[in-house]
């Protein structure tokens, strides 16, 4: 991603492992949490886990774990766990026998599924007082001279090349239906330490970058590179990048 001059190039043409190195991981917190919310530890069921980031962390805790997802590309990309089985398949049919899950996951994916359709597999394949959690992450925070240039890009510059479901993240899911008894859950984050390379690599797993690719906007796209570089000095260095967890969890 370096052009050895300081500066970075073509950061933005990455593919599916890009997006298995630089996702977000989500805290332990986050799973102990639904572990105890959960009637059970037996089985958890990961739906548009992409290439297994949460679906790894719930292996720790549940003795079996189902990541599904309709992606062959991210399932290719998935890391192997002893206790986790993937599946390609869509949210809509799950490829899972009637009531046998204890936990049900949707992590930075539910905006993308036929609702109706998902939710009446939730309740088929869900145990008695089964728990389901949406989970999103919002906008990433960084450090003061850095976050505004960070912030312009993603609401003003590439905003218009997110699609309309973007919405439904940034708002964390608080607009769409979810016809379960509702619970409350603690403040949760996703604390990182990144250098700039990791941030860059995981802008270029969005959305709307590939949009944007698309419609010949690569000199958008290089000129925020170049802008962040000056402003994080050695590109090496790391700075700490924050994720507010945001959730809809019931029964």
């Amino acid at each position: 991603m370096s052009d050895g001059s300081g500066g970075t190039q073509r950061w933005f043409e990455q593919g599916g492992a890009a997006y298995a190195a630089y996702r977000p991981q989500y805290p332990d917190a986050l799973v102990s949490y639904l572990c105890s919310i959960a009637p059970g530890t037996g089985m958890a069921l990961d739906v548009g886990c992409g290439t297994g980031q949460l679906t790894r962390l719930l292996a720790t805790r549940f003795t079996q774990v189902i990541g599904v997802d309709p992606s062959q590309e991210q399932i290719a990309h998935a890391v192997d766990c002893e206790n986790v089985g993937y599946q390609c398949s869509p949210a809509e049919k799950l490829g899972v026998d009637d009531k046998t899950v204890d936990l049900i996951t949707a992590a930075q994916a539910a905006h993308w599924f036929d609702l109706s359709k998902f939710y009446d597999e939730a309740r088929r394949v869900k145990k008695e007082q089964g728990v389901i959690a949406l989970i999103s992450y919002g906008v990433a925070q960084l450090d003061s001279d850095c976050n505004e240039r960070f912030q312009r890009f993603y609401a003003e510059e590439i905003g218009r090349y997110w699609p309309p479901e973007r919405q439904l993240v940034d708002s964390g899911y608080k607009t769409i239906d979810f016809p379960f008894e509702e619970l409350s859950y603690p403040k949760l984050e996703i604390r990182l330490e990144w250098n700039l390379p990791e941030l860059l690599g995981y802008i270029s797993t969005w959305s709307a970058v590939q949009n944007a690719r698309k419609q010949g906007q690569d000199g958008l796209l290089q000129k925020f590179a170049d802008d962040m570089h000056r402003l994080w000095g050695d590109a090496d260095a790391t700075r700490p990048i924050v994720w507010p967890i945001h959730m809809r969890v019931g029964r």
